[in-house]
């Protein structure tokens, strides 16, 4: 049994692209930090243990003493990406273990990060009571580990679980749908995907650790929010944000929506043949994820001009790059 001084905390997937922040996060707090991930992290910090594991078996991984806090942000999440049972393989099971791992090291708080996608699609608003409607394996796989979480937290009046649903995430080191509308922006050229005015809830990925702290703090038992900016930003809102800021001279225009669901049913096909196109993926760019962060609405847990001042970071941060 490992034994340090102080207390301190575990993140599982901390070499991700959340955990990465998360732990740069937690190492300026002066938290003791043990990283548990499959994958190598992208940097390394002196402070910091590293350890590579599999969360679908941890078995045979040590026991920690004097740690108070779990971080569970592994998954398999690219959605489309992976085939149906690999979600519920990694994130069930994984919630699962890392439940049982907390029991088994008496540690009595994780704070687990789950998904939008859980809601599943639609243009109507959804806050933190709405019913769940998932409709992706991803989506029911991250439903069921919440469920997990709050059977392990139920199981003993001690524990605490913060849940949070995270919206699109970007910052830093992302490598997703803002680098990459970034880099389109850098080409001089945007087309709208059949609509301008799509929903794309979303947060910076400092303001959502910032989020998570704070409702870890007041938690006395279980919390469920959503991460995401109390503004519902449109697709434009965001282009026109990085227009103004970063890329005055970008040119812009709308394909109508039509040819954008014509292009999924011919992608359907090259899907079938193999080719790599995704419907999936075009249609996601006409439908909206109009996702309210009702609990920290009514906290009063809001950030003001979020996008601008998060552009502005995050333009800081990677050199002007947007990577």
């Amino acid at each position: 049994m490992l034994k340090s001084e102080g207390k301190g905390c575990i993140v599982f997937g901390g070499s991700g692209f959340i955990g990465t922040h998360l732990i740069d996060s937690l190492v300026k707090r002066n938290n003791r930090i043990i990283s548990i991930d499959i994958n190598p992290p992208k940097k390394k910090i002196d402070c910091v243990k590293y350890i590579t594991a599999d969360i679908k078996d941890l078995s045979r991984l040590d026991v920690f003493e004097d740690i108070d806090t779990i971080y569970n942000l592994a998954a398999v999440h690219t959605t489309p990406g992976h085939e149906h049972y690999e979600y519920y393989e990694t994130n069930i099971i994984g919630a699962i273990e890392i439940c049982k791992f907390a029991s088994k090291c008496n540690i009595k708080e994780i704070v687990f990060t789950s998904s939008i996608s859980v809601y599943g699609p639609g243009e109507d608003q959804k806050i933190e009571t709405t019913e769940l409607k998932p409709t992706s394996s991803y989506g029911y796989s991250k439903m069921i580990a919440e469920r997990i979480h709050r059977d392990w937290q139920s199981s003993d009046g001690n524990n605490k679980i913060t849940i949070v649903r995270p919206a699109v995430v970007f910052g830093h080191g992302e490598g997703g749908n803002f680098t990459r509308l970034a880099t389109l922006l850098s080409k001089g050229i945007f087309i709208y995907p059949g609509r301008k005015n799509t929903i794309k809830a979303c947060i910076y990925v400092k303001d959502l650790l910032d989020a998570i702290f704070y409702a870890k703090e007041i938690n006395l038992g279980e919390i469920t929010f959503n991460g995401a900016y109390h503004n519902s930003y449109t697709l434009e809102e965001i282009v026109e944000t990085f227009k103004i800021h970063y890329f005055p001279n970008v040119r812009t225009f709308l394909v109508p929506k039509f040819i954008v669901l014509l292009a999924a049913k011919a992608f359907k096909l090259f899907n079938l043949l193999n080719i790599g196109i995704h419907p999936d993926r075009v249609l996601k760019l006409v439908q909206s994820t109009n996702i309210k962060p009702d609990w920290l609405v009514q906290q009063g847990k809001i950030v003001d001009d979020g996008l601008v001042k998060a552009l502005a970071d995050w333009y800081k941060e990677s050199s002007g790059t947007f990577k």
